[in-house]
């Protein structure tokens, strides 16, 4: 149920590979687009062999990873990571270069096709950056590793307005809400997901044919609003919720959303996609 992820961060490593193997390899006219440096405020320093060696940087520092996908390449090392700090929850994608492969301008250039194409958010310093998917939690990477901010360029996807949301009643845990959800709806073939979150089947127990559902109980009501917003800010993607005091259940069907808020003692937040 997470919406959609931009063009990672590795696929601007392997274009910034093509960009320097010349025009040819990469196809097209033989034209380049105009390369964008490393913006001057980015330190040069500190250097990281490999991404686990930065990851292992920041859990030291309190910002644990719990890697849902790696890769290695001669170019470099990408790891995702999803991290609950204070409660809540965030995703953030690592990239380290080869310095023999790759100048700090090639870098720079690199992340400045997610800044621009894509809005995203990154921290970065020496031969590494890092996308913050929540540019909140940014300032905090960068103090602990050393690294400027770099926020996404234009406009991001508008604040979507939330309704009220009730103080009550609050879930001790993702388990608890899917025992309510199950009473409710069915949420069946539980499986956890990364950051302590859980996906089920529901629809069972109204007649409705089996459908997904994204269970999550957060530690903050900031956290919580963050996570509604981000689901309900992808151009032409529908959304449809069942929120609460502490908990969020993400439907793949929407003609669920009244019920399960209504037994779920919380309300619905959607989004149509215009």
């Amino acid at each position: 149920m997470r919406r959609p992820r931009p063009a990672r961060a590795l696929a601007a490593v392997l274009s910034a590979a093509c960009l320097a193997s010349g025009p040819v390899s990469c196809g097209g006219d033989g034209g380049r687009p105009p390369r964008v440096p490393m913006p001057s405020n980015v330190p040069t320093v500190p250097q990281f062999p490999d991404a686990g060696a930065l990851v292992g940087a920041l859990e030291r520092a309190g910002v644990p990873c719990l890697v849902t996908l790696h890769n290695s390449l001669p170019g470099g090392s990408s790891t995702d990571c999803t991290t609950t700090v204070d409660g809540d929850t965030f995703e953030y994608v690592v990239d380290v270069y080869n310095p023999e492969q790759f100048t700090r301008d090639d870098i720079g250039n690199a992340i400045a096709a997610g800044r621009t194409a894509y809005h995203q958010t990154f921290v970065a310093a020496g031969n590494w950056s890092i996308n913050v998917v929540d540019p909140t939690y940014a300032p905090r990477i960068a103090q602990i590793l050393g690294g400027a901010v770099l926020p996404g360029d234009g406009p991001s996807a508008p604040a979507r307005p939330l309704p009220v949301i009730p103080a009550s009643p609050r879930y001790d845990s993702v388990a608890q809400l899917a025992t309510a959800l199950d009473a409710s709806v069915g949420c069946e073939d539980r499986k956890a997901e990364p950051g302590g979150s859980l996906a089920c089947r529901t629809g069972s127990r109204v007649g409705h044919g089996p459908n997904c559902a994204s269970l999550r109980v957060f530690g903050s009501d900031a956290g919580r609003d963050r996570s509604l917003r981000g689901a309900l800010s992808g151009p032409g993607i529908p959304g449809y919720l069942a929120a609460g005091a502490n908990w969020s259940v993400n439907l793949c069907d929407y003609g669920l959303a009244d019920r399960v808020a209504r037994d779920l003692g919380g309300v619905v937040v959607s989004y149509d996609g215009d």
